[in-house]
């Protein structure tokens, strides 16, 4: 009898211990600090480049993740979005990235991945031919832009793609994806059409160094050091910017339109450099790195 006491005394012992240990710490929430924000500042547009089923196996099993996956219609199956990482957890979709400064966008991002085959050699063996886009999976991911935009307040020039930010790794979401679309909804800002044609209209009379490119394109958000030359990262960063606002031609080669519309997008009313100014221009020497 002393030993079954015992026991049940211990274990009452252990009981209350547990539950003190469980609710001790008090918190008290009344005061709330004005400075703060979501830990989500950026939101990547990704393509899978291969079907509905491998993707899920790959963002769910491997190395790799993404927030969403959004699916095309088959057949009577609707356009589909799937969640696979709550909003509040890290996944694993951009890799070693920057945007503005920032790096390794892992920690501070949301990534959609888009079912799509991306970037398919031609026939030929030769250049890439880029699958369009499902429109009904399109709207359901300006749907989905739209709600984390609300949740994170996010701004409009942290909306990219995976090519912005790792551009001699990555070309997705491509030039079929509709940023013009986005840029519609209000989402992500565009150039005015009417500047880009006056500014073309100049530069076509006078191009701008790669120097300019290179300042303007860092300007933009691109990690992307002044040296002057025409070398394989200018290329890779003139083409997924080209990708996006200029999909028509993306050969990552500098042109006028491009320089128009880099001009548009980078300058303002307090810091604007005419064409005539711009070919000459020094480098920006707060940008250097």
């Amino acid at each position: 009898m002393t030993t079954t006491r015992s026991a049940t005394y211990v274990m009452m012992m252990a009981v209350l211990l547990l539950g003190g240990c469980a609710t001790s710490l008090k918190i008290d929430t009344t005061y709330t600090a004005a400075s703060q924000d979501s830990r989500v500042q950026y939101l990547i547009i990704h393509f899978t480049t291969v079907d509905l089923s491998r993707s899920l196996d790959t963002l769910t099993r491997g190395p790799v993740s993404s927030h969403y996956l959004v699916s095309e219609r088959q057949g009577d199956t609707p356009a589909k979005v799937f969640q696979l990482v709550d909003e509040t957890r890290r996944a694993y979709h951009a890799g070693v990235s920057s945007w503005k400064g920032a790096t390794m966008l892992n920690a501070s991002s949301i990534g959609i991945e888009i079912v799509n085959l991306g970037g398919q050699k031609g026939a030929n063996g030769l250049g890439l031919k880029f699958q369009d886009f499902d429109p009904e999976q399109i709207d359901r991911v300006v749907e989905l832009v739209k709600e984390i935009v609300a949740r994170h307040q996010i701004k409009p020039d942290r909306i990219l793609g995976h090519s912005d930010i790792a551009p001699t790794r990555k070309n997705d979401p491509g030039p079929k994806f509709p940023w013009k679309r986005l840029a519609d909804e209000g989402l992500i800002p565009w150039p005015d059409a009417r500047a880009v044609a006056e500014r073309k209209a100049a530069y076509e009379l006078a191009l701008p160094s790669v120097s300019w490119f290179q300042e303007k394109l860092l300007r933009h958000g691109f990690t992307l050091p002044a040296t002057g030359e025409q070398d394989k990262l200018t290329t890779d960063v003139i083409s997924a910017f080209q990708q996006k606002y200029r999909p028509a031609r993306f050969d990552g080669l500098p042109d006028a339109e491009t320089a128009a519309i880099l001009d548009v997008l980078t300058s303002d009313a307090s810091d604007h450099t005419s064409p005539s100014q711009a070919v000459q221009a020094d480098p920006l020497h707060e940008y250097q790195h």
